[in-house]
C-alpha cells in the first residue's frame, strides 16, 4: 500500500525561528489562515512576531484562503532592516 504525504513544510527564520526552537515543521492546515492560527496555538511565543512576518509559499506571497499542499514550501520571515 502507497502512503500519500499530505503535510506542507513549514520553514521558519530569525525571530520565528527561535520562537519556535526548530527551523521547519509540517502541517496538515488546509489553508494558509489555518496554518497561522495553528502556529500561534501550538508556539504562543510567535504571537507579537507572526501578524508581522511575510509568510511565502514556493516563494510568492498569498492571502489567507490559499489552499496548502504536500508540495508546498511555506516560509514565514520575520522583517529585517537593512538591504
Amino acid at each position: 500500500m502507497t502512503t500519500t504525504e499530505t503535510t506542507t513544510t513549514v520553514r521558519f527564520f530569525a525571530a520565528a525561528q527561535e520562537a519556535v526552537g526548530h527551523d521547519a515543521l509540517r502541517s496538515d492546515a488546509a489553508t494558509v489562515g489555518l496554518l497561522k492560527q495553528q502556529l500561534l496555538a501550538e508556539h504562543p511565543a510567535l504571537t507579537g512576531i507572526l501578524p508581522r512576518c511575510a509568510v511565502l509559499v514556493d516563494g510568492a506571497r498569498v492571502d489567507d484562503d490559499f489552499a496548502l499542499s504536500a508540495a508546498n514550501i511555506v516560509d514565514v520571515l520575520p522583517p529585517f532592516a537593512g538591504g
